[in-house]
């Protein structure tokens, strides 16, 4: 077997070999093929970077704002200088196409500078009354990352922790190792003082557990399933810890009967396929009026063509593979749920692509006649599967897109900026995207089982801050 063994962990400010004599293979999802193999942390790996963290927290902690700002355009520039291999060791390990690979590679990089703004104005006293209200540093802050846009995670979780003035111990995806090897080398780089940050790649339910229940840990910052979410709350429980969850989504895209059909459907297929649909914003469920539903469904066949599946070093895929072979063979089953419940397949199906017999590539499908209690409206997919449901009217959109146990984004399409805002302050979502604004430092988490907390700009910042209220 060919490939690299990633065969060390960062702890203290030193790549030690792990404790954990584990394997597991890595694999290139576009072939199928193992590419490598990661040693995999334990128990005793994770406390010694809990114990490192630990040690480097008081310095740390009451390090001035400049100080901070001086260390994160460190990181900054450390993570730009390998920009180009991010982007290789994405391609390779993880199979995004190349503009969603260019876009995480740069969203790395960006985080910091975001988080610079941030800290910039931020103002860590207030006055209430007689008293002064502190914001003071949590503590040792565990951060624990997916594997859909590895060094974007690594990056904006660290970036806004140690503005903070935690510590911090990251769990990484064992699946994303290579890409983890290249960021923390970068890092290191950056020559930042020992403890302050500590990578430990390891299984979930080993490393993640461990940091979890530790009581050196103060704070949880994890993204991921909902399933797991809830494990943690369980285990942080315990000793109390302050817990930030980024879940779970099945995002509703709102087509209203006034919009621009052509940009609409476009835009609605794109944020269902962005990243492969193996992003928790994805808008899987897209919602037409009854009265449109002819047209929607014909332009959107014929959209469909934009969004080829295929070698994401192609530049003109636009849908890479699953990112395992378990993940496809999750996604293969929902098709098939749908298909067996009644819905109708316009476009894709079970199965892969003609001419991709190798990797794990999935016929981006989109479904009609699809009820909102059926499975494929209900549950996450992680694919590129998406769902077309009728509506009557405003209320029934509104009704049905909140009808789902998540929360965590949404999308309005309408030409009536009025009509669409009134439609967007009606839904149960942490984000509403009208007609595909942004804004990256705005908060970022969801209501019900799509999470706990915020991300990003100040609401993220203040998620590893305590309150001291001291009066005289």
């Amino acid at each position: 077997m060919g490939g690299n063994v990633f065969d060390k962990i960062y702890v203290d400010g030193e790549f030690v070999t792990p404790h954990g004599t584990e394997l597991g293979d890595l694999f290139n999802p576009a072939t199928g093929k193992v590419i490598g193999q990661v040693q995999l942390a334990d128990e005793v790996d994770a406390e010694l970077a809990i114990a490192a963290a630990k040690r480097a927290l008081p310095s740390w902690s009451v390090t001035s704002r400049e100080e901070r700002i001086d260390a994160l355009q460190r990181l900054q520039a450390a993570v730009a200088a390998i920009r180009n291999e991010i982007l290789e060791a994405a391609q390779l390990e993880y199979g995004a196409p190349l503009p969603r690979n260019e876009w995480m590679a740069d969203m790395a990089v960006n985080a910091f500078s975001d988080m610079i703004t941030t800290l910039k104005d931020f103002d860590f006293t207030h006055k209430v009354g007689k008293a002064t209200v502190e914001m003071v540093p949590v503590g040792v802050a565990g951060l624990i990352t997916p594997w859909n846009c590895d060094a974007f995670f690594i990056c904006n979780k660290l970036a806004t922790a140690m503005a903070a003035g935690c510590t911090v111990v990251i769990k990484p995806s064992e699946m994303s190792a290579t890409q983890t090897d290249v960021v923390t080398r970068a890092l290191h780089e950056a020559g930042l003082p020992k403890g302050v940050f500590n990578i430990v790649t390891g299984l979930g339910h080993v490393v993640g557990t461990a940091i979890s229940r530790h009581a050196d840990v103060a704070a949880i910052s994890f993204t991921g399933s909902t399933a797991v979410g809830k494990l943690i709350v369980r285990e942080a429980a315990e000793t109390l810890k302050r817990v930030s969850l980024e879940l779970g989504g099945k995002s509703p895209s709102i087509i209203l009967d006034d919009a621009d059909l052509d940009k609409a459907v476009a835009g609605a297929l794109q944020a269902g396929f962005v990243n492969s649909g193996q992003a928790c914003t994805a808008g899987t469920r897209i919602l037409v009026p009854a009265s449109l539903l002819d047209e929607v469904l014909a332009i959107a066949t014929a959209k469909m063509a934009d969004f080829p599946t295929g070698d994401p070093r192609d530049a003109a895929t636009a849908i890479g593979p699953m990112v395992s072979e378990r993940q496809w063979e999750r996604v293969q089953s929902y098709i098939r749920r749908g298909v067996e419940e009644g819905a109708r397949v316009v476009a894709g199906g079970p199965d892969r692509p003609d001419g991709l017999s190798d990797g794990y590539f999935v016929r981006p499908t989109l479904f009609a006649d699809v009820t909102n209690d059926m499975t494929i409206a209900r549950e996450e997919i992680f694919g590129p599967v998406l769902s077309v449901i009728t509506y009557r009217d405003d209320d029934d959109a509104v009704e049905i897109a909140n009808d789902t146990t998540y929360g965590l984004q949404a999308y309005v399409h309408s030409s009536d900026p009025t009509r669409a805002r009134h439609i967007a302050s009606r839904l149960e979502a942490g984000r509403v995207l009208i007609n595909g604004a942004q804004e990256s430092l705005s908060p970022f988490g969801g209501f019900k089982q799509s999470g706990l907390g915020r991300e990003y700009g100040t609401y993220g910042l203040e998620s590893f801050l305590e309150l001291r209220a001291v009066t005289q």
